[in-house]
Parts: structure tokens; C-alpha cells; sequence
């Protein structure tokens, strides 16, 4: 059988199913359900950057939905029946597996013969690489069982000995995750699949000289420690020789004890840190709170987990911006 012919297949009977709902007719704020263009590959990305990888390497040969609406928090994002049901009709379900678990689910039970878990591409880093992030993580534990706390869905892998999935923060690792991506589109759509490769070898060289500008510019710096409001960046830091030190770990939403703000704030003082780092999809409160302590000024540095409504940028753009941040925080000449 076609490979593209089976999920059309699919499609229908999932159409008709949620047309008993009452939900056939749902589609995600972030465009047209999937399946509306016979002549394109219709790709459902889990969250944005591969929402970029998918439209940069499919170009006009494809059509990607993304399941995260912009400006959102796409760790915990909640699938809605409309978006169930564009992973279910997808030719092709672009995720990332331990990230997000109701795509997980949705993945598992309706398109996991057409999903691509990039997680399967090289190793990911352990989250408890970094010795500053977890240092007292049993001690934390142990206060939250005491104190009855329950760990919310999907954080409890990340905070304990899981993997880190932030790969895409290293160019170098998200230009080959574009490579298998091609790959995946030429299986879905053999006749184009020359098409895929040459644009992921055009990404893979922007992406390339993107590694390059981060290696020279952070190369000489006064220091190379970052205070960041999650430990999200382990990939850049690993990638270009800095050492990140997180106010929280993985999961951006939970709180920091008082003694790990103390610890931060006296690992920032240690350091000479002159900027603590918060996010744009997270609240700044708390990286404000360690900055009055410490005599620091605050400044975002990106994720790229997804992008604001009004950013009117791209990863390239975004990645570019985390540097020139960088470079003036710690000092770089």
C-alpha cells in the first residue's frame, strides 16, 4: 500500500468518528485542519522548532500545523478533539517523545505508524548533567513527599534522572534531526523526496555557519556561567563551554524552595554575575527577585520551546539574539 494512502484512509474513518462528537468540524486556531490540500504532505508539528525544520525542509510541498498556539508554554500543552484529530489524519506527526504528554498519547494511539519521534535521532543529554541544577534534587524530593505534594503529569521523568529535550538549542544537532526529517518526507512523498534533501542540506549549511557565530563569538568571555529561570539551555552550554546555573530545573512552572534561591543567588555573587536570565513565555518574578538580591540587571534569553505572536522572527533570528544577549552578559570580546 501507498504510504501516503493509508493515512487517508485513516483520515475518513477518524472524520466520521468525530463527526458523532460533534467535533469534526474543529480545527486549531494555528491554521486549517490537516488534510484540506490533496497536493501537499500534511505534517502536524508538535511545537515550533519543528514547526520551523518542517516548513524550511517541506517548503511549499507540504502543509505544517503546529499544536501549539504562539506565545503559549508547549511543555504541558493540552490537546483540544479538533488537534487530536489532526494528529490522527496527519501523513506525517513531527514530535518529540517525554516532552509533551497528551501528544504522546494522541501520537500512540492514532498516527504512531506516521509519527517521527526526533528524540530517536542522536542520544539526549541526561538531565541531571548539570551538577548545579541537582545537587540537592533528593533533598527537594524528599520535602515534597513530606510535605504531601503531588508532582504534576509529565514533570516527575524530567526532574529525576531523565533526559533533557532541548536539543534544538545545539545548531549542529538540530541540523541533523533536519537530515532524518528529509528522510521521513521522502518516504511520505517519494516523488519530491530529492526536493527535501537538497533544502535540508541548504538548512544544514545555515545552521552550520549559525554553530560557527556562536563558537567565535562566546570564545573569549570574562566569565562562562549563566543564571538561568530553567535549565533548558544545557545543549548551548555543553555545545559552546559555558555552565548554566538553574533557579528551577526542566519543567519551567515549579517553584523554587527559599534555600534554592539563596543557593542561586549566592552562586551568582560567587560568579560576578551581572545578568539573570528569565524567559518570554515564563514569568520573570523570580529571576528579578535572585537580580535585586545579587545587583544584577535581568535580560531573555530564549528557549525557542515556541514563539510570541508579535516576535515577527525565526529560530535563526531568535538564536542570533541569545548570542548578542550572551556576549554582552558575560563579558565577550
Amino acid at each position: 500500500m501507498n504510504i501516503r494512502s493509508a493515512p487517508r484512509a485513516l483520515a475518513a474513518a477518524t472524520t466520521a468518528l468525530l463527526a458523532l462528537g460533534g467535533v469534526a468540524a474543529c480545527s486549531d486556531d494555528n491554521g486549517a485542519a490537516a488534510g484540506a490540500d490533496p497536493q501537499r504532505v500534511d505534517v502536524v508539528a508538535a511545537f515550533y522548532p519543528l514547526q520551523f525544520l518542517a516548513e524550511r525542509i517541506g517548503g511549499d510541498a507540504v502543509s505544517v500545523t503546529n499544536l501549539v498556539k504562539p506565545g503559549a508554554e508547549p511543555h504541558d500543552v493540552e490537546l483540544n478533539p479538533g488537534q487530536v484529530g489532526e494528529v490522527a489524519q496527519a501523513e506525517l506527526v513531527v514530535y518529540l517523545a517525554g516532552f509533551q504528554p497528551q501528544v504522546d498519547e494522541a501520537v500512540e494511539q492514532n498516527a504512531k505508524d506516521r509519527a517521527f519521534d526526533v528524540a530517536t535521532v542522536q542520544p539526549l543529554r541526561d538531565a541531571a548533567a548539570d551538577a548545579h541544577d541537582h545537587e540537592h534534587e533528593g533533598e527537594e524530593a524528599g520535602h515534597a513527599e513530606e510535605s504531601g505534594a503531588a508532582e504534576e503529569p509529565g514533570h516527575a521523568e524530567e526532574e529525576t534522572g531523565g533526559k533533557d529535550p532541548h536539543l534544538w538549542l545545539d545548531p549542529t544537532r538540530l541540523a541533523t534531526v533536519g537530515d532524518r526529517l528529509a528522510e521521513q518526507l521522502g518516504k511520505a512523498d517519494p516523488d519530491r523526496a530529492a526536493d527535501y534533501t537538497a533544502r535540508a542540506k541548504e538548512l544544514r549549511t545555515e545552521l552550520e555557519k549559525l554553530d560557527g557565530e556562536f563558537t567565535a563569538g562566546l570564545k573569549t568571555c570574562e566569565r562562562r556561567e549563566i543564571v538561568v529561570s530553567h535549565t533548558a539551555f544545557g545543549y548551548l552550554t555543553e555545545r559552546y563551554q559555558l555552565e548554566q546555573i538553574g533557579i528551577t530545573g526542566l519543567s519551567p512552572e515549579n517553584e523554587p524552595s527559599p534555600q534554592r534561591l539563596a543557593e542561586v543567588a549566592e552562586e551568582a555573587k560567587e560568579h560576578k554575575a551581572t545578568t539573570i536570565f528569565f524567559e518570554t513565555l515564563v514569568s520573570p518574578k523570580v529571576a528579578e527577585t535572585i537580580a535585586g538580591q545579587v545587583g544584577a540587571k535581568t535580560a531573555v534569553l530564549d528557549p525557542i520551546e515556541g514563539l510570541s505572536t508579535d516576535d515577527g522572527g525565526d529560530y535563526l533570528s531568535v538564536m542570533r539574539t541569545n548570542l548578542a544577549t550572551l556576549r554582552t552578559a558575560l563579558s565577550c570580546s
